[in-house]
């Protein structure tokens, strides 16, 4: 447990539409810093991914119960000591105050690009349960962050490396920083 003194946690939230590459960057940011890694979809019931796989998006009633519980496993590996980074779409001003939440303090980290390059990303994927067919709903749903957010914006455009690093040095990330405590 943290206590006076004690090195503050540091949580990240890899957001964006499907088929961003939240996963990937943000197990390249875990891979890099030893931040303990988290893919939000894994929290989803079995219900939710069965509607989403039919191209059925989820209301944000479904949503709450979802993000609390991501905000949850954020507190709970923060009073643990253990910094934190996750793969969430996080898309709405809402979702990512839920996530606020959790731990003491979460940094956003936007993936954000043309629609054209993520439906060619969706279409090469293979066995993830979003469709590219809920691509609309979801850049329906994004809102972009407001001025009092901490929200890092890159252009999911690049490369992973590319991405990863800007990630990395731009919040100020050292490697091993989740051994604090």
């Amino acid at each position: 447990m943290t206590g006076e003194g004690a090195s503050p946690t540091r949580h990240v939230v890899v957001m964006g539409v499907s088929g961003a590459g939240k996963t990937t960057v943000a197990r390249g940011i875990a891979a890099r810093t030893g931040l303990v890694f988290a893919e939000a979809d894994e929290f989803h019931t079995p219900a939710h991914v069965a509607q989403m796989r039919a191209g059925v998006p989820l209301d944000d009633a479904a949503r709450l119960p979802w993000l609390r519980e991501l905000a949850g496993w954020m507190a709970a590996r923060a009073a643990e000591g253990v910094s934190t980074v996750l793969a969430c779409s996080a898309l709405r001003r809402s979702y990512r105050d839920t996530l606020r939440q959790g731990p003491p303090s979460v940094e956003f980290v936007h993936l954000d690009g043309a629609a054209e390059v993520i439906r060619e990303r969706m279409a090469r994927r293979a066995g993830h349960f979003m469709p590219p067919s809920l691509l609309e709903s979801q850049l329906a749903t994004l809102e972009q962050h407001h001025p009092d957010e901490s929200v890092l914006v890159l252009d999911l455009a690049l490369t992973p490396d590319e991405l990863v690093s800007a990630a990395v040095d731009r919040l100020g990330l050292a490697h091993g920083v989740a051994a604090s405590g």
